[in-house]
């Protein structure tokens, strides 16, 4: 992982990653890079407020914010401090701690899917507010750790930002494992070439 990189390359070293909270250790399968203010699909592009607040801080701190008033997303923070640029992560594969993922997705069924989107991978970690600004380089709570770098990456532009301007909607910076089957709209995506 290199989250002091430029955050398109960022959000790339994160994939393969893993995440971990207690028993659960989910992998990284599916990214997306959002630069500081002058990323029109940023939440930094209206400069600092107490919402976006750990966007601003250290690479590796949580940034988490609540969607739609009903579901926390948890993205990691990259680049210089005070640069504002964040890697949201979509989608992740569960590696340990199913039961309790399941338990926390209110389902019974793993399917490749059970952590295929921003919220279901809060859910799964059992994430809320508090972790906002959490370190995630740190020993114990929620961590984020160093996993298998990928053969094959996938890439396209980002989902959900309508609003943004065209040149940053037609941004290539939703990144996923090429391998993975825990990856949203992968029909979207087209291998990536360094």
């Amino acid at each position: 992982m290199n989250l002091q990189a430029p955050v398109e390359c960022a959000a790339r070293s994160l994939l393969g990653a893993l995440l971990a909270r207690g028993d659960v250790l989910l992998r990284i399968t599916e990214v997306e890079a959002y630069g500081g203010p002058e990323d029109g699909a940023s939440h930094a592009r209206h400069g600092r407020t107490p919402r976006n607040a750990p966007m601003w801080g250290s690479p590796g701190r949580a940034y988490l914010y609540f969607c739609y008033g009903m579901h926390w997303l948890l993205n990691v923070v990259t680049g210089p401090e005070g640069e504002a640029a964040a890697v949201l992560i979509r989608s992740t594969e569960v590696m340990a701690g199913l039961d309790t993922v399941l338990a926390r997705r209110g389902t019974s069924k793993a399917t490749p899917l059970l952590c295929a989107g921003p919220a279901k991978v809060a859910q799964a970690l059992g994430l809320d507010g508090a972790f906002d600004g959490h370190d995630l380089l740190a020993p114990g709570g929620l961590e984020l750790r160093p996993g298998a770098p990928l053969e094959r990456i996938l890439a396209g532009p980002r989902l959900g930002i309508g609003f943004a301007r065209p040149e940053d909607q037609a941004r290539p910076w939703r990144f996923a494992d090429a391998a993975s089957g825990a990856v949203l709209k992968p029909r979207m995506l087209a291998s990536w070439e360094s």
